[in-house]
């Protein structure tokens, strides 16, 4: 599971790296033959703006329903073994689980903003 977690988020890095020198060829391109239409490069920017967006979303959303998991699997492990405490265990879950799911909402409003700004959105 460790091996392909790695590989997919080193995908996604390489991704994100070969992006620029993409938009870079194009304009390149762009300038050697000026017959060529403008819109080309906005309409990459907008495509890499959303799926910048869709992978922000993605994986915030991923950390998020792995760190809720692991919280409620450790909660339920610490009311196991001592049931008089479950009250604060249960208030300090809830505690950290809408910590954790404000950090994949703040991802969402960032994911949006990316969207916005390029006029995809609204």
């Amino acid at each position: 599971m460790k091996k392909i977690t790695a590989i997919a988020l080193l995908s996604m890095v390489l991704v994100v790296l070969a992006a620029p020198m993409v938009m870079a060829v194009e304009e390149t391109a762009a300038t050697a033959a000026p017959a060529a239409p403008a819109s080309g490069a906005g309409d990459s920017l907008k495509a890499m703006a959303a799926i910048a967006a869709g992978l922000a979303i993605g994986i915030a959303a991923f950390g998020a329903s792995i760190g809720q998991g692991l919280g409620l699997s450790r909660a339920c492990e610490g009311v196991a073994r001592n049931p008089g405490a479950s009250g604060k265990i249960t208030t300090t879950l809830i505690i950290g689980l809408a910590m954790i799911e404000s950090l994949a909402i703040y991802a969402l409003l960032v994911s949006l903003g990316i969207l916005i700004n390029q006029k995809l959105f609204f």
